[in-house]
């Protein structure tokens, strides 16, 4: 066991360590599968989103997709961590692959026939999400199986540079494809894409959880929620978590921003939501040294106030611009370049913030409690990473209603500061929070 007065030893190279493709072939084959596949997954997610506003104009109607994903997301987020904590996880992540891959087959199938309205791409998003939600908090339990524990920090930076990918190039790609070649072919390719999932979790071993183990049922729920209420830095690391998405998820606003705002349309909405996803692949590039870091609670609480800054900015731009009141339309032609740019700025701080919190926050969580009440701990850990961008995205679609475009976000983001500090306050464990010791 470490020594708990001795302080981690300090990487020198700034980038990401690698070891953890080198040491584990069954996490590199994962990781590459999530990093392709997952590409194909968020431009769909855009997609849908400009397909909905396409047929109804309404930014409150885009939100809709986060209110009808949002309860089932919540019970597949639970299921699915019961169920990774009963059964070989290999299998419960491919069978919740095939369900996800066949709803996006039949949202292009929709928009190959003309046939997609409102309410089918409510329900197929739904599905998608559902098991997007059971894939992610399976592979979440996966990783401490196959990887020593010193590398799950490693490990989370990586996860931060494929989700960096997926969410660069993903929503940039749907911005472009929905433009020139339409919805069929954006959800075709996406299709395509998911195979690589299939391939990297075919090539895991099987895994069955250790310890006791509880069949998916009530008392399964109640072993796990029992856990959680012993394990209060658990507890701040998803309260603060979901403030941060709750109050600083602005992207229903993007399709609205894109033709009201500053313009540009469906290309800006793709810039806009790629910026996000730049920060975090940067972060996570240059994450070699955050390994050191030994108080970890500290550093969330921090990270986290850093990204409320950065959204409260977002929103200060579009305050800015909409004063200064430059004609805007969906022509990418005669875009708000100056704005533009200052909102992708702001947003790309956004997102290298929460990289930063969400590899000590997952870190945490894996380190900190035991394998077999892992799956269930990650559920909740989904269903608030998932689930609180939705709610997000409601408050923001309600707010946008009775208020302005930059209302939301620059609210949303002092909130977020208040709410961190708070936390960190309150929680004195979470601030004591020694990763040399990791006490759930």
């Amino acid at each position: 066991m470490s020594d708990p007065q001795s302080e981690p030893a300090a990487r020198r190279n700034p980038f990401a360590d690698l070891t953890p493709l080198r040491a584990s072939p069954a996490f590199a084959r994962l990781w590459a599968g999530q990093a392709i596949s997952g590409i194909g997954s968020q431009m769909t997610i855009v997609a849908v989103g400009l397909d909905i506003y396409r047929l109804t104009e309404s930014t409150l109607a885009v939100s809709g997709v986060a209110l009808f994903a949002l309860l089932p997301m919540i019970i597949a987020g639970l299921y699915g961590g019961m169920l990774a904590d009963a059964f070989d996880r290999r299998r419960v992540a491919l069978l919740a692959a095939i369900v996800a891959w066949g709803s996006t087959a039949l949202l292009a199938t929709l928009a190959w026939t003309g046939a997609d309205s409102v309410a089918a791409l409510y329900a197929l998003a739904t599905v998608n999400a559902v098991a997007a939600t059971v894939i992610q908090t399976t592979r979440a339990a996966i990783y401490p199986r196959i990887l020593p524990r010193e590398l799950l920090p490693a490990a989370a930076a990586l996860n931060g540079i494929t989700i960096g990918v997926m969410v660069t190039l993903g929503p940039a790609l749907a911005g472009v494809l929905v433009a020139t070649v339409g919805y069929g072919w954006t959800y075709t390719i996406d299709v395509i894409l998911f195979v690589a999932a299939f391939v990297g979790i075919l090539g895991l071993p099987r895994i069955l959880p250790e310890g006791d183990i509880h069949r998916p049922g009530l008392d399964s729920l109640k072993h796990g929620f029992a856990f959680l209420k012993r394990a209060p830095n658990i507890r701040a690391s998803f309260l603060i978590d979901i403030a941060a998405m709750t109050f600083g998820q602005p992207r229903v606003l993007f399709p609205a921003i894109g033709v009201l705002v500053i313009g540009g349309g469906p290309i800006t909405v793709g810039i806009l939501t790629a910026a996000s996803a730049i920060g975090t692949m940067l972060a996570s590039v240059f994450s070699g040294r955050l390994g050191g870091v030994r108080w970890q609670g500290r550093a969330i609480a921090r990270a986290v106030q850093s990204y409320g800054v950065s959204i409260a900015l977002f929103g200060l731009v579009l305050l800015v611009t909409t004063l200064a009141g430059a004609p805007a339309n969906d022509d990418f032609s005669e875009v708000n370049v100056t704005a533009l740019v200052l909102a992708s700025l702001a947003l790309a701080a956004s997102g290298a913030s929460d990289e930063v919190s969400a590899i000590f926050r997952s870190t945490m969580l894996q380190t900190a409690v035991p394998d077999n009440m892992r799956g269930r701990l990650q559920g909740v850990f989904t269903v608030v990473v998932t689930g609180g961008p939705r709610i997000g995205d409601m408050y923001v679609g309600l707010l946008s209603v009775f208020a302005a475009l930059w209302f939301p976000p620059l609210l949303g983001g002092i909130v977020i500061v208040v709410a961190a500090a708070l936390i960190l306050r309150l929680v004195h464990t979470f601030r004591a929070y020694d990763a040399l010791n990791p006490l759930p």
